[in-house]
């Protein structure tokens, strides 16, 4: 397995899939991962231009394509939630999830990438950002407002992970039974769903079964930043269920940079990837043509024997 890129790079400068692909294949790659910012037309696309380029369609992220009815920039992963105590937005989050599934099926894809949904509380990991970018971790404030956003979610959690499980066990059967597997990506911000105990749960729950972890680099290194976890918790414990990653930088807690681009040391995750792991570079704009090819050399570098 090879390094992909994301088209969450360039899928906002384009309206049409050939321009979108050709860009991605002129600089290098054979490997892409469709992101959940394409539209149905974009996604009809796929097949003969992934031919006609000699592109290889690694894994989705849902939605993929769009809900209907939405516009590109408002059809975000979670605009219809697997979370939702609400009935009838949670069938269909599954049912456009299954559209997604069918969509990988169909384009030769190993896995589509899950944001689960959230816990419905006012979240506070923005305002926690606030304090980290003002250099004001060590302080009562920061303390007391993590600590209540913690006790808060804990005793909010319950009936939202309940409906997530739910939604997951349909899910699971319906990607078995098409040969797709789904990773479980960890968060961005703390009220989503998983938090790092509930990835936890939901393995266990689906041990040996197509639900495996999908890691984040970005997200992982904001929950680190704001005291949520330890230095690399995530990878130690869940990298035997590793499936895939998203490779991207973080300056401070803005995320989504070029991987040469930022903080993070991507020597470190290397022990935990192996050759099947699915590896994506999910660097957004504005992320310079430039700074991916050197991304991909960085990495390349990195991971010489897993690729």
């Amino acid at each position: 397995m090879s390094l992909a890129l994301s088209t969450s790079w360039n899928a906002y400068r384009y309206n049409d899939a050939r321009g979108l692909l050709f860009e991605i294949k002129q600089l290098g790659f054979n490997d892409l991962e469709l992101s959940f910012n394409l539209t149905g037309s974009m996604v009809e696309d796929l097949p003969s231009l992934a031919r006609e380029l000699n592109l290889n369609i690694s894994s989705l992220h849902n939605y993929c394509p769009i809900p209907d009815g939405f516009i590109r920039k408002e059809a975000l992963p979670d605009c219809y939630s697997l979370s939702s105590l609400d009935t009838e937005e949670r069938k269909t989050a599954i049912s456009y999830t299954k559209r997604t599934i069918d969509t990988a099926s169909s384009l030769g894809a190993k896995a589509v990438v899950l944001h689960c949904g959230r816990v419905e509380i006012e979240d506070k990991t923005r305002e926690l950002i606030s304090f980290y970018d003002s250099k004001s971790l060590d302080t009562k404030n920061f303390r007391d407002l993590r600590n209540d956003f913690i006790v808060r979610r804990k005793e909010a959690a319950a009936d939202f992970l309940t409906k997530v499980l739910d939604s997951l066990e349909d899910l699971n059967q319906y990607a078995c039974a098409k040969g797709i597997r789904l990773g479980i990506e960890n968060r961005f911000y703390y009220r989503e769903i998983p938090s790092f105990e509930e990835v936890s749960i939901i393995l266990n729950k689906f041990k040996g079964s197509n639900i495996l972890y999908w890691h984040d680099t970005g997200h992982a290194e904001v929950m680190q930043n704001l005291g949520f976890i330890g230095d690399g918790d995530y990878l130690k414990a869940y990298s035997q269920d590793l499936l895939g990653i998203h490779l991207h930088n973080i300056i401070g807690c803005v995320d989504h940079q070029a991987p040469i681009k930022g903080n993070l040391n991507f020597k470190d995750i290397t022990p935990y990837l192996k050759r099947e792991t699915i590896k994506v570079i999910e660097a957004h704009h504005p992320a310079t043509a430039t700074e991916i090819k050197e991304s991909v050399e960085l990495l390349k570098g990195l991971f010489d024997g897993i690729l």
